[in-house]
């Protein structure tokens, strides 16, 4: 029986009574990242559907390298809401109060850098009304670099492709992509906010937590895009090994929680050899570091067998 206390994350408020909710409430977390947002912003401004239909903030995680308040007066003056938080908290906590100061039914969390397709809003609008009893619902997405070429696409998700809650697939990859990700604020309510235990994994977490308690639906259409550059927060958490320690605390939090079918061995042994090749692309790649980093995540993950 899985612990549904356990899984719960920090308490969302619900909407203050008599405050007006739009269906839509699109929250961009944006951190040092303005040259992105630009794009970002025009794609959700082009689908813009009018306020009393979608409400759009960017919410700065105290940005010390550029101005995004800048980019929202000139792209958004009147539309665009901006909410500049006082100190650094980090993703996680960003999320959260993304999920907080959003009022809309339909909350999508677009990072500043990522951006979405046209039509997006309106398909994903379709989807979640012909599922209104679903809390999760997920498009794929493009993968493309800092310059916007195409790397990838996200995989399609087959257990999913039809509404359900069987999340076994979804504990040793996650195939989502956040730009790609739209939760009714009613689960948030129900079920917590992000868990700032992770850094990495907090949207994954959260994912199979929704997947599993609110019963999800994914669209086989690419509507949104992932930007992947070396300057992101992945992408750093990666060169320190971060994200693999993460995986591990994932992995225990999923074992306390008693989560269905979960193989912690098979887990362990997906982040043993996750460890060995990210090291050795880092030692190819002359990263001495971070090749140390990964040498050590190994070494610790064998002394525990």
């Amino acid at each position: 029986m899985v612990k549904i206390d356990g899984l719960k994350g920090p308490k969302v408020e619900p909407i203050a009574q008599g405050k007006s909710s739009p269906l839509w409430s699109v929250m961009i977390p944006a951190y040092n990242c303005a040259p992105y947002l630009r794009p970002c912003l025009e794609s959700v401004l082009a689908q813009d559907p009018g306020i009393d239909r979608m409400e759009i903030e960017v919410v700065d995680d105290c940005s010390t390298a550029d101005d995004p308040e800048a980019v929202v007066r000139e792209l958004g003056p009147g539309r665009v809401k901006f909410h500049r938080k006082s100190r650094n908290e980090g993703v996680t906590a960003n999320f959260n109060t993304c999920v907080q100061r959003s009022s809309g039914k339909l909350v999508h969390i677009l990072h500043g850098d990522d951006y979405v397709l046209p039509e997006f809003y309106r398909k994903m609008e379709d989807l979640a009304a012909r599922h209104p009893a679903i809390a999760f619902f997920h498009a794929r997405a493009l993968v493309v670099d800092e310059t916007g070429k195409t790397e990838g696409v996200s995989p399609p998700i087959e257990n999913l492709e039809s509404p359900g809650n069987e999340v076994t697939p979804l504990y040793y990859s996650n195939p989502f992509r956040t730009a790609g990700v739209v939760i009714r604020r009613a689960f948030y309510e129900q079920h917590g906010g992000f868990n700032p235990k992770f850094v990495h994994v907090a949207d994954w977490e959260m994912w199979v937590r929704a997947v599993l308690l609110g019963t999800g639906v994914c669209s086989n259409e690419t509507l949104a895009i992932y930007r992947s550059f070396a300057g992101n927060d992945t992408a750093r958490l990666v060169r320190t090994g971060t994200n693999l320690i993460d995986c591990l605390r994932l992995a225990d939090h999923w074992v306390a929680c008693e989560m269905p079918s979960f193989n912690l061995r098979s887990f362990r042994d997906m982040i043993a050899t996750a460890a060995s090749i990210w090291g050795e692309r880092f030692r190819k790649a002359g990263d001495t570091e971070a090749h140390s980093a990964y040498v050590k995540i190994g070494q610790e993950m064998a002394a525990q067998i």
